[in-house]
C-alpha cells in the first residue's frame, strides 16, 4: 500500500526538527520505519548514526524487524532501536568514569527498589507498606523532574515531605554506596551528565545524528530534556505523538512537552496523520465527538474512507454479575452469527479487578480467554530466585541478590550466622559475597552455620568462575547441583503450581540460551546483558504470542493501548469507573476521556459499551449512573439494550 501524502512528508522531511501528529490508527508505526529506511537508503545516513527511542520493547522490536525487511540487513546492524532506559544504560555503560561510578553496577528492578527503601526507612516507617510504597512514586517524581535530595528538602513544604526528602538522601548515598542505579537513574543520569558535560554532550551529538521518537506525548520532564540535549542545535529529529492519547500522567509524562517543542524549536515542522486505516466511520464520529469535549494544543480529526459501519449497543445491567453474563452472551452470538475467531474479540475495563466476573462466566461456557495483568512474569517467586543466583554469576557484590539465595534452597545457615556475616562485612568493608570468601570470618566466628556457609561460597565461587568462560553450562549446572527443580515441587503448594513453576524456569532459562546464542535478529550477547535485558524486561517470548492463539482478550484500557481488534467490549462506563472516582475528586477529567477515546479507537468494526445500575464496594451495593462519557456521544449513532430483571 502507498503512503499517502502527508506520510510521505512526513517520512521525507529530514533537515529540521520534525512533529508529526498521528492520530490512533493513522500508520504511524509504518511511518516511522519509512523513514529510518529513507535516511539509510535515500539520504546517506549511516546506520549507527540514527537512533529510534520507543517506550516499550515489544514496539523497539517490532520496528526493528520491519526495518529488516526494507534494508539490507548488514546495513542496519548498528542501528539504535531502542526503550529510553535501554538507551540511558548503554549511555551510562560507556560514560560511567565520568558519572564516577564503577563499571560494574547493578540495576534495581522494582522489586529490589522496595525492599531497600523499606529497610533504610525502618525507623521512620515502622515497615509501613503503604508509606514506603508513597515515598518510591515520590522519589520517581523528584527524579523525573531532575530533583535531587537537596532541592527536594528546599521544596517540601510539609513534615510529610521532609521526611520523604530525607529518606530520598539516604537511598541516594545507599545505592551510591553500593553502586546500584534504579530505573529513573537510567534517564536522571545521562541527562544531567550532558548538561553540564560539554565534551560528552558534543560526542553524542555527533554519535545520534537523526533522533526519532514514538509515542512522543509519553515523555516526562527528564526524557524531554534528554531529547533536546541528544539534538542540540541541527535539531534533526522526528518526535511522534497524539495529544489525545495521553493517559500516563501519574507515570510522569506530559502531554505539554508537544508545545514546548514548538517553543524550543520555532522552525518545527507539524505534520498530522488524520486518515484511519483501523476503524469504521461511524466508530471514529463518535471518537471524534467525544475528544472534542477537551481543550486540544494541535487541532486534528481522524477521518475513514472505510464503510460507516454498524451501530453502537450499549448493554445496561443490574450489576457486575448480569453485566459479565450479557457481554460474554453478547460475544458468543455475534460469533456463532458472524463465524469469528475468538481471538477477535476484546474486554476492556479500568481497574484490573473487573475482570474476575467476566473470567467467571468464561470459565462457565468453555471460552478460551487470555487476561493482560500487571502482574510481571520476572516478579514469580521462582523467577526471582533464580536470577537473583545469575546476578550474583555477573555481579558477586550483589548484597540483594546474595541474601535472596543464601537459603534457597535451605541450606542451615541461620539468622545468627547471616547477622554476623553482615556485621564482619561491614567492619572489613566488602560485599556479603567476599567477606565470606575471607578466611579470617571463619577463624573469627566457629558454628555449625558458619560452616555450611563456608561450603555455599566455595561451591558458588567455583560456579563464579565458570560462569566467565562457560556461561550456559554454569547456569545449567547451577540449577542441577541445588536441585532447583526438586526444591520447587517439594514446596509448592500442589503439583499443579510445581508444574506451572518448573515451567517458567524452562522458559527462562531458553530465553538466556536464545540471547547468550544470538538469532537472526539479535547479535549473541554477554550473560552481563543478558541480566540487563531482563531487568529492564526486553525479553523476546518464543511461546506463542497472543495474537497466534484462540482467545478472547482481557485487559485493561492503559494495557490496551497500540492495539486493535476487530470487536470491542468496553466494560463499567459508570460514573465513578469511568471516569474514575480520584479523577473526579483531583479534576482530572480530560485524561481520563482520553483513556475512554483510547479505548474506542481499539474498535475496527463493532462496538459494544456496558454499565451496571449498581456495583459492589466494600461487599455493599452502591447505585451506579452511567458515565458522562456515554451521554457526550451522538444518541443517533446509540441503540440502548433494555434492561433485563
Amino acid at each position: 500500500m502507498k503512503l499517502n501524502c502527508n506520510q510521505k512528508q512526513a517520512v521525507e522531511f529530514v533537515t529540521g526538527p520534525c512533529l508529526i501528529l498521528a492520530g490512533a490508527g493513522s500508520g504511524k508505526t509504518r511511518v516511522i520505519i519509512e523513514k529510518i529506511s529513507y535516511l539509510i537508503n535515500q539520504r546517506g545516513y549511516l546506520p549507527q548514526h540514527i537512533a529510534a527511542i520507543t517506550f516499550t520493547n515489544k514496539a523497539a522490536r517490532e520496528i526493528k524487524e520491519r526495518v529488516m525487511q526494507t534494508t539490507q540487513q548488514k546495513k542496519i546492524s548498528r542501528l539504535i532501536i531502542s526503550t529510553f532506559h535501554a538507551l540511558g544504560l548503554e549511555f551510562i555503560k560507556q560514560e560511567y568514569e565520568s558519572l564516577k561510578i564503577k563499571p560494574h553496577f547493578s540495576l534495581l528492578n522494582t522489586y529490589d527498589q522496595f525492599f531497600i527503601l523499606k529497610k533504610i526507612t525502618t525507623k521512620y516507617f515502622k515497615n509501613n507498606n503503604v508509606l514506603v510504597k508513597n515515598l518510591t512514586s515520590m522519589i520517581s517524581h523528584w527524579k523525573n523532574n531532575l530533583v535531587n535530595p537537596i532541592q527536594a528538602m528546599q521544596l517540601s513544604q510539609s513534615q510529610r515531605d521532609k521526611l520523604f526528602a530525607h529518606c530520598y538522601d539516604l537511598y541516594n548515598k545507599h545505592t551510591q554506596t553500593f553502586n546500584i542505579l534504579d530505573f529513573d537513574d537510567l534517564i536522571l543520569l545521562p541527562t544531567l551528565l550532558l548538561d553540564k558535560n560539554k565534551t560528552i554532550q558534543k560526542k553524542w551529538q555527533d554519535y545520534i545524528r537523526y533522533l526519532l521518537v514514538d509515542e512522543y506525548q509519553d515523555t516526562n520532564i527528564s526524557q524531554y530534556k534528554l531529547i533536546k540535549l541528544l539534538v542540540g542545535t541541527r535539531a534533526h529529529f522526528t518526535v511522534v505523538g497524539d495529544d489525545d492519547q495521553s493517559i500516563y500522567s501519574w507515570r510522569g509524562a506530559q502531554p505539554q512537552n508537544l508545545v514546548l517543542l514548538k517553543n524550543d524549536f520555532p522552525s518545527l515542522k507539524v505534520i498530522k496523520l488524520e486518515e484511519n486505516y483501523r476503524s469504521s466511520k461511524r466508530i471514529l464520529k463518535v471518537a471524534n465527538i467525544l475528544i472534542s469535549n477537551n481543550s486540544h494544543m494541535f487541532k486534528k480529526k481522524l477521518f475513514s474512507t472505510l464503510e460507516y459501519g454498524e451501530v453502537l449497543k450499549v448493554i445496561t445491567a443490574i450489576d457486575e454479575d448480569q453485566e459479565s453474563e450479557r457481554v460474554i452472551q453478547e460475544l458468543i452470538t455475534h460469533r456463532l452469527i458472524k463465524k469469528t475467531s475468538y481471538s477477535d474479540y476484546a474486554i476492556l475495563y479500568r481497574g484490573n479487578y473487573q475482570s474476575k466476573a467476566f473470567e467467571k462466566v468464561l470459565v462457565k461456557y468453555k471460552i478460551p480467554y487470555k487476561i493482560t495483568n500487571n502482574i510481571s512474569f520476572f516478579l514469580r517467586s521462582e523467577i526471582r530466585n533464580l536470577l537473583a543466583y545469575i546476578r550474583i554469576l555477573t555481579n558477586p557484590d550483589d548484597d540483594i541478590s546474595f541474601l535472596r539465595i543464601i537459603n534457597i534452597p535451605k541450606r542451615a545457615i541461620g539468622l545468627t550466622t547471616i547477622k554476623k556475616l553482615d556485621m564482619f562485612s561491614k567492619n572489613i568493608n566488602k560485599s556479603l559475597y567476599h567477606t565470606s570468601l575471607d578466611l579470617k570470618l571463619y577463624q573469627h566466628f566457629n558454628s555449625k552455620g558458619m560452616r555450611s556457609l563456608q561450603n555455599f561460597i566455595y561451591w558458588l565461587s567455583n560456579i563464579v568462575k565458570l560462569a566467565k568462560h562457560k556461561p550456559i553450562l554454569a547456569i545449567r549446572t547451577l540449577i542441577q547441583e541445588i536441585q532447583y527443580e526438586k526444591w520447587i515441587v517439594k514446596t509448592a503448594i500442589n503439583t499443579n503450581i510445581a508444574t506451572m513453576q518448573i515451567n517458567n524456569i524452562n522458559i527462562l532459562l531458553n530465553w538466556i540460551i536464545d540471547m547468550l546464542l544470538g538469532n537472526k535478529v539479535d547479535q549473541a550477547i554477554t550473560l552481563d546483558q543478558v541480566v540487563e535485558r531482563i531487568t529492564l524486561h526486553n525479553v523476546v517470548e518464543n511461546s506463542k504470542s497472543t495474537e497466534e492463539q484462540d482467545q478472547v482478550q482481557l485487559m485493561t484500557l492503559h494495557a490496551s493501548k497500540g492495539l486493535e481488534f476487530p470487536h470491542v467490549f468496553l466494560v463499567g462506563m459508570e460514573e465513578g469507573l469511568l471516569p474514575h472516582q480520584n479523577s473526579i475528586n483531583n479534576n482530572n477529567i480530560d485524561e481520563e476521556r482520553r483513556l475512554a477515546y483510547v479505548g474506542i479507537t481499539r474498535a475496527k468494526k463493532t462496538l459494544i459499551f456496558s454499565l451496571c445500575q449498581q456495583r459492589r464496594q466494600y461487599g455493599q451495593f452502591i447505585e451506579s449512573e452511567p458515565s458522562r462519557f456515554l451521554l457526550e456521544l451522538p444518541q443517533d449513532d446509540l441503540i440502548w439494550k433494555a434492561l433485563i430483571h
